[in-house]
């Protein structure tokens, strides 16, 4: 389903139903969430142009109140100064987005999953979470690419202690996100010390012929520092 698409198609399967047509001299996008009951309807002022549909950051529904991802697992314990690859899996929003070749807009944003929200951290100093629970695996998970994703994380501890984790704390910012068969990004956790840990995206899928999704703040026109990561300063587990 993900893609880029020409104005007057319509995707349907099992879970919703995807349709931009022309209706009474306008172009109308319809989506709708079989499971959810839930539609939208907008009328398109375009006449040139195309939809790309394609997974984007988590963050966003019901209403953007975080830009940070939790995904909490089983206990890893990390033998001292060493890397070790797991996959965790992630939850997946999908964006609509309507393009010409001098612009992006996002046009719909909705998701399969049922968000739910944490914080990480002490009650005034922490953040507030998109939360999601994982089994760790190793090797590539079989998903179901319409409401999950894979997290090919790589541990790297640098400290001369068996440190164990059964969280990892992600900012959005950095989220590089591709979809093929499956939708996937790859991940760094820099383990500082029993507590503390650096995590940041790298810029690559999982598996080569993959595609790079549009990222929501292109769209949005946001600009965005590039940071080297989130640091996670109130625990590991």
């Amino acid at each position: 389903m993900y893609g880029a698409y020409e104005y007057g198609f319509q995707l349907e399967n099992d879970k919703l139903f995807i349709s931009v047509e022309k209706k009474g001299g306008f172009l109308k996008y319809s989506r709708y969430l079989k499971q959810k009951e839930e539609s939208v309807e907008k009328i398109l002022a375009s006449d040139t142009g195309r939809i790309i549909i394609n997974p984007i950051e988590p963050i966003n529904l019901p209403k953007e109140v975080t830009k940070y991802l939790e995904i909490e697992f089983e206990p890893v314990v990390v033998e001292p100064d060493s890397h070790r690859k797991i996959y965790i899996k992630f939850p997946i929003e999908i964006g609509v987005f309507a393009t010409t070749k001098k612009s992006i807009n996002i046009l719909d944003i909705f998701s399969l999953n049922n968000p739910k929200y944490s914080l990480y951290g002490p009650p005034y100093s922490g953040v507030i979470c998109r939360w999601y629970k994982s089994e760790v695996f190793p090797d590539i998970p079989k998903t179901d690419m319409l409401k999950e994703g894979v997290i090919e994380l790589h541990l790297h501890n640098l400290t001369g202690e068996w440190v164990e984790i059964k969280r990892v704390v992600f900012e959005s910012y950095g989220m590089k996100i591709y979809y093929g068969d499956f939708v996937s990004m790859v991940a760094n956790m820099r383990i500082l010390s029993k507590v503390v840990a650096e995590t940041s995206f790298v810029n690559r899928p999982i598996k080569k012929g993959m595609k790079k999704s549009l990222e929501l703040h292109t769209a949005r026109r946001i600009p965005v520092v590039e940071r080297m990561g989130f640091l996670m300063e109130w625990g590991l587990k």
